[in-house]
């Protein structure tokens, strides 16, 4: 389980290709700091195991599944990526909770910018915006960020400076890959209503 609040931006130092998947090489000072072998990581929100430590580097090993439903399929060497250990029982909730588990790929569809600040439209499948509501959290590329509008297949965020120059957010331009997770306690009300079915 994570919250959604990027601690480090890694850098994608190696993609190797392990039929059917890939061995991802991560260059990261503080998220490897503590890291161990088996301990899960969001990498742009999607959740990983890692494999290896050699230093400031972690590997982990991306199934044909994951590297088919999320962005971690396009990452090239030199890419940045969002990192995030999971969290520890009595950490601070500075996000909402976010399993790692993405739901689908969303786009760029539209990307206004206003002096330091951006107002971010996602394009995404239809079904996700089931589970969202103005004021309510999802997660962008493994961000915790607060949705603002919501039409039938996009939705709205606001980025703060902070986000822009913290996360990958910040270099996106329209037209790019995200991933996306609707908020956990969305996907259980929506379970409740007769005739809706969840992705």
């Amino acid at each position: 389980m994570f919250a959604g609040i990027v601690e480090e931006l890694g850098r994608v130092e190696r993609v190797v290709p392990a039929d059917p998947g890939c061995r991802l090489r991560i260059a990261t000072r503080q998220v490897a700091s503590d890291a161990g072998l088996g301990d899960s990581i969001a990498i742009n929100g999607c959740c990983l195991t890692v494999v290896k430590i050699d230093g400031d580097h972690l590997e982990f090993d991306a199934g044909p599944e994951t590297l088919a439903r999320t962005n971690l399929g396009e990452l090239r060497e030199g890419t940045s990526v969002n990192l995030e250990r999971s969290l520890s029982i009595g950490d601070r909730l500075g996000g909402h909770f976010v399993t790692g588990h993405v739901d689908a790929i969303g786009h760029v569809d539209e990307r206004i910018d206003d002096q330091d600040w951006s107002t971010f439209w996602f394009r995404v499948p239809a079904q996700l915006t089931r589970q969202m509501a103005s004021k309510g959290s999802v997660a962008v590329d493994g961000i915790s960020l607060t949705l603002v509008d919501v039409e039938q297949d996009r939705f709205s965020v606001a980025l703060i400076p902070h986000t822009l120059e913290v996360t990958t957010l910040g270099k996106k331009k329209v037209g790019d890959v995200v991933n996306i997770e609707t908020d956990l306690l969305a996907k259980y009300v929506q379970r409740q209503i007769p005739g809706e079915q969840t992705s």
